[in-house]
C-alpha cells in the first residue's frame, strides 16, 4: 500500500504542471497533500471526482491560503476536519480519516514566522495534537492491533541536524528551534516511527528547499515533510521514500509503501 505527502505549495499551479499525469503514474493508495491553497467553491469537477479516487478537501476560510486534501481509493468509514483549536481549525490543516483497519492524518503544521511571531501558536498546534494522540483509540504501541495510526504532513521543523544542510547556521532558527525539535521528541515518544529515518540512516536527503540561493540545485534543504507509523506498522514498513527529482513546488513529495499482503490491523 503506497502512501504519498506531498505539500503543493498550490493545488491549481501543480495541476498546469501535469499533476494528474503524475498521479496515474505514481498510482498510489492514499495521497494526502498540503498547502492547497484553493477554496471549496473553486473545485473543478476533476478534483472533486478523480479518477479511481474518493476525494475529501479542507479549504481555509482566507482565500488563497493554506488547506489541505486527501485522495484515497478506499471511501473511509468517516472523515474528520478539526483538530479543536479555532484558528487552527479555520486555516484547514488538518484531514483526518478512519478506514476499518487503521487511522490516518493529513496534516499541515503552521510555519511559525521567520521572526518567531507565530512560533506560539505553532507550539499550541503540537501541543494539542499530542494530547489528542494520547488520548486516542488509534493505536500507537507494538501489542495492540486496533486502528493502527499513519500521521503524514507538512510538520515545519527540521528533527536532528542530519535533517537540514546547514544545522549550525540555523541553529535555533524557525523550523530548528529547540522547542520545535522537541514536539518531534514528543510525537516519538508516543511509540509513533519516522518512517524514513528508520530505513535511511545517511543525511543530504530533503524535502524542502528555499527558493532563494539556488538552494535546490545546490542541495541547501531541509527534512521537514514526514510519514510517522505506529510502532505496530514497523514490521510491515517496506519502503520510505522522497521523490525529490519532481520539481513542481518548493517541496517534493515523500511517501511509505507498506506490506498489504497481510491485514494491517
Amino acid at each position: 500500500m503506497k502512501i504519498i505527502s506531498w505539500n503543493v505549495n498550490g493545488l491549481r499551479s501543480v495541476i498546469r504542471k501535469g499533476f494528474f499525469s503524475w498521479l496515474e503514474k505514481e498510482n498510489p493508495e492514499i495521497l494526502c497533500l498540503q498547502e492547497i491553497k484553493i477554496g471549496e467553491r473553486e473545485l473543478t469537477f476533476d478534483l472533486l471526482y478523480p479518477k479511481g479516487y474518493h476525494a475529501y478537501f479542507n479549504s481555509a476560510k482566507k482565500k488563497g491560503y493554506s488547506g489541505t486534501a486527501v485522495f484515497t481509493k478506499e471511501e473511509p468509514i468517516l472523515v474528520n476536519r478539526r483538530l479543536g483549536f479555532s484558528k487552527f481549525d479555520e486555516e484547514g490543516r488538518y484531514l483526518e480519516l478512519k478506514y476499518p483497519q487503521f487511522a490516518l492524518i493529513n496534516l499541515y503544521i503552521p510555519h511559525g514566522g521567520r521572526d518567531k511571531s507565530k512560533l506560539d501558536y505553532k507550539l499550541k498546534v503540537y501541543e494539542l495534537l499530542i494530547k489528542k494522540l494520547s488520548n486516542s483509540s488509534a493505536s500507537l504501541g507494538t501489542s495492540q492491533k486496533t486502528n493502527p495510526l499513519i500521521l503524514c504532513g507538512d510538520f515545519n521543523v527540521a528533527h536532528e541536524e542530519i535533517d537540514l544542510a546547514r544545522p549550525k547556521d540555523n541553529f535555533n532558527n524557525i523550523m530548528f528551534t529547540q522547542d520545535e525539535r522537541k514536539c518531534v521528541d514528543k510525537l516519538i515518544f508516543l511509540g509513533l516511527i519516522d518512517s524514513f529515518r528508520e530505513l535511511h540512516k545517511e543525511g543530504e536527503n530533503y524535502s524542502w528547499w528555499p527558493y532563494r540561493l539556488d538552494a535546490r540545485e545546490r542541495n541547501l534543504g531541509w527534512r521537514i515533510d514526514y510519514c510517522f507509523v505506529s510502532k505496530y506498522l514497523q514490521s510491515k514498513l517496506k519502503k520510505a521514500f522522497i521523490l525529490k527529482d519532481l520539481k513542481s513546488s518548493d517541496h517534493c513529495p515523500v511517501g511509505i509503501d507498506l506490506n498489504a499482503t497481510q491485514s494491517l490491523a
